[in-house]
């Protein structure tokens, strides 16, 4: 059993590339975006309603299933899958950026990382080998590497440290899953993170030290945690370069729409955050017209759909003014359709652009589209 990555084509005059993700729960179509379930629970969602909607994804995190309701239980019930209902492909970070926003929380050594719970207070500690085994034990089909995340802005001399560190904690974390059986019966990977900061020469570093290891899925971390977007999009350029084409690529925690729309055309594969259904429980919903803030007073006799072009049905039948209506009693119904509506318009996005990349028109699509999605309606 194993997992595989298929690159189908890219696009003439671009880096844009759409392919296939082989687990044994499924075909990952890519490029990809993949919702965000924290707490083995996309917000306000059923694992039915993402059906619908067409993810082919999701994502758990290893940090919070740790502390709640503890990996053990999620083992116990068959992995992470059978414990929410899900039969398509998952994810799990490591926990590593988790500890890394704990800050007075946690101690880094070379060893690892002990950290005390912002639950209780109570002490824990992550290794390399400790993480791996724990998403093992969790269950996704994807697991990724145990590696420092560092701040921005970050001293050339930190990040250069923390990055030979990353890689020996790679290194660790391969060799424990190499050499361990897993516990659940179908593939799993391991995938490696890119780190270096903002510095161009580390990033090339991790870049061609992580792609000697020759994993079906090499990750991009460290980016998108407060350095201006064009900083983002020129890391990711030049990390892709240095990246082997035949293997999948993974910009973790993006993004906004156009940031998704950026980084295809520069090479990337897969992302995952929780903008969309984070910002849809404040109100603001995302459009191909542009970005709606439906607290707004402008919406109070709006009795036009939310988004006529929306691919959800709650969006063409429910009006501006009764969402409105909903968020201001605080009513849970509204943040559920907004949350649909927003992941609708991410799945959309990417849907269209796997469709653009096959008609060697991504970059013209991206270009005429990418003002709109900025507006403020």
């Amino acid at each position: 059993m194993s997992i595989t990555f298929d690159l189908i084509k890219t696009e003439e005059g671009s880096q844009a590339r759409m392919g296939q993700i082989h687990t044994d729960h499924g075909i990952i179509e890519t490029p990809i975006f993949m919702p965000v379930g924290t707490q083995a629970s996309v917000k306000t969602l059923r694992q039915g309603d993402l059906n619908t909607l067409g993810a082919q994804i999701i994502l758990g995190n290893t940090f919070h299933l740790y502390l709640r309701p503890g990996h053990e239980i999620v083992h116990a019930a068959g992995g992470l899958h059978k414990f929410i209902g899900w039969n398509k492909p998952m994810l799990t970070d490591s926990g590593g950026y988790q500890v890394y926003s704990l800050k007075e929380l946690r101690k880094i050594t070379e060893e690892g990382v002990s950290f005390r719970s912002p639950i209780d207070g109570s002490k824990h500690f992550f290794s390399p080998e400790s993480a791996v085994e724990i998403q093992r034990s969790i269950g996704a089909d994807i697991i990724m590497a145990f590696d420092e995340c560092t701040p921005y802005p970050c001293d050339y001399a930190y990040a250069q440290k923390s990055m030979h560190m990353t890689h020996r904690w790679l290194d660790r974390c391969l060799a424990h899953f190499d050499n361990t059986p897993g516990s659940h019966p179908y593939a799993q990977t391991l995938a490696p993170i890119v780190q270096g900061s903002t510095y161009e020469d580390l990033r090339i570093a991790s870049a061609q030290y992580i792609a000697t290891h020759n994993r079906p899925i090499n990750a991009i971390g460290g980016l998108s945690v407060g350095e201006p977007a064009p900083i983002m999009y020129d890391m990711t350029e030049t990390v892709c370069a240095h990246l082997p084409t035949d293997k999948a690529r993974y910009l973790m925690g993006v993004g906004t729409p156009q940031n998704l729309l950026e980084c295809i055309h520069r090479g990337i594969d897969m992302f995952d955050c929780v903008m969309p259904t984070r910002n849809a429980r404040h109100g603001l919903l995302y459009t191909r017209q542009g970005r709606i803030n439906i607290k707004n007073a402008k919406w109070k006799n709006d009795f036009s759909p939310i988004d006529e072009e929306s691919t959800s049905l709650l969006s063409q039948t429910h009006t501006k003014a009764y969402l409105k209506h909903l968020f201001r009693v605080e009513e849970s119904l509204g943040y559920q359709i907004a949350s649909i509506h927003n992941l609708s318009f991410y799945l959309w996005l990417i849907k269209e652009a796997r469709i653009k990349i096959e008609e060697d028109a991504f970059t013209s699509w991206k270009d005429s589209i990418i003002a709109d999605l900025d507006r403020r309606l």
